[in-house]
Parts: C-alpha cells; structure tokens; sequence
C-alpha cells in the first residue's frame, strides 16, 4: 500500500469568501491550487453570505481549533416586516407584516435585548449536525426537529437606519457559535 505524501505546504490563507459558493466549496479549490490534502476552514459561512474565511493548509490546519473560538463581526441588513424560510435574502418570502409604526428606537431596543449572554437555537438552515446529519440538509428535505438553545454572547449590536425606513444597518460582535440571519 503506497505512503501518502506528508504536506508540503503550510500556512493560513485568508479569503474573501464570495456569495454563491460553500466553505467547503472553497477548501476544494484550495485543496486543488496547493496540491495538498489537510486543509480545514476556521467556521462555515453560508454559502449566500460573503466575508473572512480563515483557511488552514498543511500542518497548520491543527491551529485552526484555536482560531474557531475566537469571536466574530458580522455587518448586514436587515428588512423589517419580511420572514423568508432560511431566515435570510437568499430564502422565499413566507410572510410580511406591517411595519409602519416601528422607529429606530425599537429596533434598537430590541437589539439591546439580545446583547449579552443568550441562548440561542440554532436555526433549521444551519450547518449543525444531529445524528449525523446536517440541519440545512433535513430542512430541504422538507424535515423540521427540535433543537436545544445553546448559550452564545453577543457583545455588541449596532442598528443603524439607512435610506429605507424598513431596512436597518447591523454590526454584531459575537461569540463563536452564534447564528445572525
């Protein structure tokens, strides 16, 4: 039986991960570019969300668990009075609620109230496993289970208006493991 070759390359790489492609999806290509098979990503992004994906490569790829529990920012909109079923742009409009008479001062208030320590549930469309399989892979299956709150922080939630009154402008600083949708 042939030896398998140790790798070569090491190192992290940093990626601007574009929408339309899955964490995973960009550990191949990288695993094709270096020529090297241990390469692991620092946390999943979904695959419409855009942003940092740390990347480890050969021998580095054991450091990886240290940088996944560090916190996270993410920055994003929010639109006021639509429910999509993957909680996000990328799902289809399954509700929409009037609006009007909220203010920023609401908004901001019900941020303040997910500041701080929470337990969070982890949505359908999420990448935790449960027995074996992914969440998002059971909810295109059309299959919804019950799923316990995890405790995550949230050390900062910024809202700020924008040019439309039913979009708001957030900035979350957060623990590992928290979802924002």
């Amino acid at each position: 039986m042939a030896r398998r070759r140790p790798p070569t390359v090491h190192g992290f790489a940093v990626i601007d991960k574009p929408p339309g492609i899955t964490s995973h999806d960009v550990v191949a290509i990288l695993r094709r570019r270096f020529g090297e098979r241990r390469v692991g990503h620092a946390g999943t992004l979904d695959p419409d969300a855009t942003g940092v994906l740390l990347v480890g490569v050969g021998s580095a790829t054991r450091l990886l668990r240290f940088l996944t529990a560090l916190g996270k920012t993410y920055v994003g909109e929010v639109v006021l009075g639509t429910t999509t079923s993957t909680l996000d742009a990328g799902g289809e409009v399954t509700g929409r609620f009037d609006m009007a008479d909220v203010t920023i001062d609401d908004v901001r208030a019900a941020a303040a109230d997910l500041t701080g320590p929470i337990m969070q549930v982890p949505p359908m469309v999420s990448a935790v496993r449960v027995d074996g399989r992914r969440l998002h892979e059971l909810a295109r299956e059309g299959i919804e289970i019950d799923r316990a709150p995890r405790p995550v922080v949230v050390h900062r939630f910024e809202v700020a208006p924008t040019d439309d009154p039913l979009v708001m402008r957030i900035e979350v600083s957060c623990s590992s493991g928290t979802y924002i949708r």
